[in-house]
């Protein structure tokens, strides 16, 4: 097995783009809508160091907590839906850096009353965008499945327990998409971004990733010319820091 990236460089611009998502250590493509390992690896290396704690909120199956441990990073996982943590716990049984376990809670990422304040070294995560991929069917709190609206409301939240639990001049990182809703676009992560910047975090960096994922041919490609609707290909992630009091 292989335990991490070949010919691996940190990404240095502001345009980030993986044409292969990455098939190191247990990491695949099988749960749907998960980010390429590439993201939290940038990401952790640049804005932690060794025995940092790391946070994922939206846990999923795990990749960002996959990453902690292959960096020596200890990773805490939060997760609202009980398959997930069974996939991600799957994810995480491998031999190398055994001492680096992440520690996984069943939780809601609004209330992270189990994480004291100003704990958090970094918060690296991939929330869902509000329901274009529901994660599960009804169970209660999952973000995946609410609407755009009450979905950005209950982001706020989300960024106010973020904010809550890290450290000082500390990062979080959190990757969000756009949509569309009768054929205009929906700039969710603009919006999305706003909250955060409510809640009193400073915008450090806007990376513009792109998608590898779009079809351009078929379908979507003749509904695009058909419909008057450009193809969405970019997420952003944003990387924001806690500031001093």
């Amino acid at each position: 097995m292989k335990w991490e990236p070949e010919n691996y460089n940190m990404e240095v611009s502001t345009l980030w783009s993986f044409p292969e998502r990455g098939n190191w250590a247990t990491h695949n493509g099988a749960y749907r809508g998960n980010w390429s390992p590439y993201i939290p690896r940038n990401v952790i290396s640049r804005y932690s160091k060794k025995d940092d704690i790391v946070l994922d909120q939206f846990m999923g199956s795990g990749t960002t907590l996959i990453e902690a441990k292959l960096l020596k990073r200890k990773g805490i996982g939060v997760e609202i839906n009980p398959n997930a943590i069974k996939i991600a716990k799957k994810n995480f049984d491998f031999d190398k850096n055994r001492e680096y376990e992440p520690n996984i809670y069943y939780g809601d990422a609004r209330n992270l009353n189990f994480i004291p304040d100003n704990s958090i070294d970094l918060i690296c995560t991939h929330p869902p965008y509000a329901n274009i991929i529901k994660y599960s069917n009804g169970i209660k709190g999952d973000l995946s499945n609410y609407d755009i609206n009450e979905f950005i409301t209950q982001m706020k939240l989300v960024a106010k327990e973020s904010f809550r639990v890290l450290k000082y001049n500390r990062y979080c990182a959190i990757l969000m998409g756009d949509t569309r809703k009768s054929k205009h676009i929906v700039p969710l992560g603009y919006k999305v971004m706003e909250k955060y910047l409510e809640t009193g975090f400073i915008l450090k960096e806007i990376i513009i990733k792109e998608q590898h994922n779009c079809k351009t041919t078929g379908f979507w490609y003749k509904k695009s010319i058909e419909h008057n609707f450009l193809l969405i290909a970019h997420e952003y992630l944003f990387i924001f820091r806690k500031p001093n009091l």
